[in-house]
């Protein structure tokens, strides 16, 4: 049985889950730029995640980082309405639930902050992505909400908490 567990991102993190995302961004063919390949704290999660009210989680497997997703205020939002985001893991831990495991986690973290929304952007043929964010009650809406700044994002969803 392999030891998986889902945990705050720490400092030495950063560059193992830089080279992941990015990984997991060309596999499945985002655009560099408007989407989460160009955001300036890719290289800095574990710093960019010390604000209040922002968690950035790994999902780690027999000491490697698999894969991650994050909770922030929503960038140029209403207070109450945070987002999802960067929520990515290597082929290895999919197929697994762990993407189930890590959006409950990460929306009992939303909870906590006492967040009434949580919003989360994709793009459109990101299908299993898709169906899983509905699986977990995520509803789609025909805007984008915030200012993200990932322009070629193209499907909108929310959940209300």
């Amino acid at each position: 049985m392999k030891d998986t567990k889902i945990r705050e991102v720490l400092e030495k993190d950063n560059s193992s889950l830089a080279k992941l995302i990015r990984l997991v961004l060309l596999e499945i063919g985002v655009p560099k730029l408007g989407t989460a390949y160009a955001d300036p704290e890719l290289d800095f999660m574990y710093q960019a995640y010390l604000k209040e009210k922002y968690a950035y989680f790994v999902l780690e497997e027999n000491g490697y980082v698999t894969g991650g997703a994050g909770i922030s205020p929503l960038k140029g939002g209403k207070s109450s309405v945070c987002e999802l985001q960067k929520m990515y893991f290597l082929p290895t831990a999919r197929g697994k639930a762990l993407g189930e495991k890590m959006i409950d986690h990460c929306l009992n973290y939303a909870k906590e902050q006492d967040f009434e929304i949580c919003y989360i952007e994709t793009l459109p043929y990101m299908k299993a992505a898709q169906k899983l964010y509905q699986k977990k009650g995520f509803e789609y809406i025909d805007h984008p909400m915030g200012s993200t700044g990932h322009t070629s994002c193209k499907v909108w969803l929310i959940k209300r908490l």
